[in-house]
């Protein structure tokens, strides 16, 4: 790892805990060479953009636009020209810059994503660039260990910012924009379509892949299926099963704590929302594999889905992000390509039908994020820090402006099973 230095505090920014965030509590060393460099290449990839970068003495960059404001350009180019966009991220995270409007700065960078950097420095970045740690990989102990890390972190924490459903996933929404209010309708109009869409109603055999807090198990149950519903969170679980409970449907939905690849049974419909994410590119077969040996015949597996275009997953494959080291380790977001061509490779399943709701997404994540900042207050009262805060403000801005630069889609996907003769 690159030597680092400590960070000085600058403005109104509380130090940072070293032991909690070790690597935004130093800032890496870098030569004179790669900083020049580093600057030059800031200055070419945002002379066009429709932004506005200004540093402490007055001097800018950009076409104009919003603004993002540097306040110490030493660590700011420092953390860039070592570790990229992962150090742009800590850079926001340390407080050495701002934005009053950061979905929107977040927004035009997401659109120029691919050429912000030239390609040839882009090939040599690939020589030195952090790799995705082996303990991150999605096996069945890694998995553990990545889906407790983020929907473990407090129960609490989420509902703080989600709405009374507890859908921590897309909304579809009737009208774009949306309010706070239209949350909880949205949620369950995204759920109904992803259950008809399986055609889930009394008496089917439900298997749901990734619990939530539960919403989609209560509603499936209200159909009179009867589900079963897997997670690894034991904070999720917990509070799922108290919530089926509480709706008068324990004896209908049942909540296991397991590994997909442990699953035994057959049933007549599988729904998954936004899991295949978690699952990672090198297990994607070992999911679809497993879809396919538990979906009884006739079966339908109805998939909600974050996708990306093929040639950017392609090209960011084996990359390793600021999402990664932060927010969902060994995660990895498919394209639609991708899971058609895994499918159709490993198993009898095909895809039958999907269309995206990707504006949908940014919305939601716009309602979050700003319910997320209001509460500020009892982000802090629930124990985490500062950090914390800018973490997961970056963090929801930073999945807002893929979603609004259509980087990033959301798609349903219905996928049903070829039968043999």
């Amino acid at each position: 790892m690159n030597a680092r230095v400590a960070r000085k505090p600058h403005r109104s920014v509380p130090p940072v805990d070293r032991a909690l965030w070790p690597d935004v509590a130093a800032i890496p060393r870098a030569s004179r060479a790669r900083l020049t460099v580093t600057r030059a290449v800031v200055r070419r990839a945002v002379a066009d953009l429709p932004l506005t970068v200004r540093f402490p003495h007055g001097g800018t960059l950009g076409a104009g636009g919003p603004l993002l404001e540097v306040h110490d350009p030493d660590a700011f180019f420092r953390r860039l020209g070592t570790d990229g966009l992962i150090g742009f991220g800590e850079s926001y995270m340390a407080g050495e810059w701002d934005a009053p409007e950061l979905a929107a700065v977040l927004t035009v960078l997401a659109g120029d994503i691919g050429t912000l950097v030239p390609a040839p420095l882009q090939r040599l970045r690939r020589l030195w660039a952090q790799r995705q740690p082996a303990a991150q990989r999605n096996t069945p102990e890694g998995a553990r260990r990545n889906i407790q890390r983020h929907y473990d972190l407090s129960n609490d924490l989420f509902a703080l910012f989600l709405d009374e459903t507890l859908t921590y996933s897309s909304a579809l929404f009737a009208h774009l924009p949306a309010t706070p209010a239209d949350l909880p309708a949205a949620q369950h109009r995204k759920i109904d379509r992803l259950l008809d869409l399986a055609e889930v109603g009394a008496g089917t055999r439900l298997l749901e892949i990734g619990t939530g807090w539960g919403e989609l198990a209560i509603r499936a149950a209200a159909r009179g299926a009867d589900v079963v519903s897997v997670t690894l969170s034991h904070e999720q679980r917990a509070l799922a099963q108290s919530r089926i409970r509480r709706a008068g449907h324990a004896d209908k939905a049942q909540v296991l704590l397991r590994d997909y690849r442990e699953i035994e049974g057959s049933y007549d419909a599988i729904v998954s929302v936004e899991m295949i994410e978690a699952v990672g590119a090198e297990f994607w077969p070992v999911y679809f594999t497993a879809l396919d040996r538990l979906l009884a015949p006739g079966g339908k597996v109805a998939l909600q889905a974050i996708t990306m275009p093929d040639d950017r997953m392609r090209a960011t494959r084996t990359g390793y992000t600021w999402i990664h080291k932060y927010v969902f380790p060994g995660g990895k977001i498919p394209s639609t390509e991708a899971i058609d061509r895994t499918v159709r490779r490993h198993t009898r399943l095909r895809v039958a039908e999907h269309d995206g709701f990707g504006p949908h997404y940014a919305e939601t994540l716009r309602l979050w994020r700003e319910r997320f900042t209001a509460r500020a207050d009892d982000v802090t009262a629930l124990g985490f820090d500062a950090v914390f805060h800018r973490l997961w403000t970056f963090y929801l801005a930073y999945c807002e402006a893929g979603f609004t630069a259509r980087y990033l889609d959301v798609r349903h996907l219905l996928l049903t099973r070829k039968e043999t003769a």
